[in-house]
C-alpha cells in the first residue's frame, strides 16, 4: 500500500489533512488507470475527482486495510464505466482520434534523435492504445488492470468476485480478440 492503514483511518474519522494525503498518494495511479480506460485526455481530470468524492462519501465502508487498493481501484473502474456509458462514446469516433494521433506521429518521426525516441514511445503508446481501443469496454478494461497496471490475479480476484481460473480465461479470451484484431490491422499496413 502507497499509505498506511492508520492514515485512512484518520481520514475515515473526519481529518481532511489525512485524506488529502491519501488522495495525494494515489493520484497519480488513478489518473493513469483513468486515462488509459477512457482514451480522453481532457476528461481525465472529471472522472479523477469523481473518483475521489466516491472514496471521500464511501470510506466508512471500508473495513480492513488489505482490501483498500483493490476497493480504491474497483471505484475507479466503476467512474470510467459511469464516464463511457454516459458520453455513449461510438467505435467510430476512437477510430477516427487513432487517425489524428498516426498523423501527428508521422510529423513527429521527422524530427531529431530525441524526436525519434519519443515518437517510439508514442507509437507503442498509440499501438496499445489502439488495440485496446478496438475490443470490448470489458476486455479493455481487464488487460489494463493485468497488463498495464501490474495488478495479480489475487488482486483482481477482489476486484471482479470471480477465482483464479476464470481470471485467467478471461484475460487468454481477450488477449485473443487484441491478437485476432491485430493481425487484421497488419492486412492494412
Amino acid at each position: 500500500m502507497l499509505v498506511e492503514f492508520e492514515l485512512i483511518q484518520k481520514a475515515r474519522g473526519g481529518d481532511g489533512g489525512a485524506f488529502n494525503q491519501v488522495v495525494t498518494a494515489y493520484r497519480r495511479r488513478i489518473l493513469g488507470t483513468i486515462s488509459r480506460l477512457i482514451g480522453r485526455p481532457e476528461d481525465v481530470e472529471d472522472v479523477a475527482q469523481e473518483v475521489f468524492m466516491r472514496l471521500y462519501f464511501s470510506l466508512d465502508q471500508l473495513r480492513t486495510p488489505e482490501v483498500f487498493e483493490p476497493w480504491l481501484y474497483r471505484l475507479t473502474v466503476n467512474a470510467s464505466y459511469d464516464y463511457l456509458r454516459k458520453s455513449k462514446r461510438r467505435r467510430e469516433s476512437r477510430m477516427s482520434d487513432l487517425s489524428e494521433q498516426q498523423v501527428t506521429l508521422a510529423d513527429a518521426a521527422a524530427g531529431s534523435k530525441a524526436q525519434t525516441d519519443e515518437s517510439e514511445k508514442r507509437r507503442t503508446r498509440d499501438l496499445v492504445n489502439g488495440l485496446l481501443a478496438s475490443v470490448s469496454e470489458e476486455d479493455r478494461v481487464l488487460l489494463t488492470m493485468k497488463e498495464v497496471e501490474g495488478l495479480s490475479l489475487k488482486e483482481m480476484e477482489k476486484i471482479y468476485g470471480v477465482n483464479e481460473n476464470a481470471l485467467k480465461v478471461r484475460l487468454f479470451r481477450a488477449r485473443q480478440r487484441v491478437l485476432k484484431n491485430m493481425k487484421r490491422g497488419s492486412e492494412f499496413l
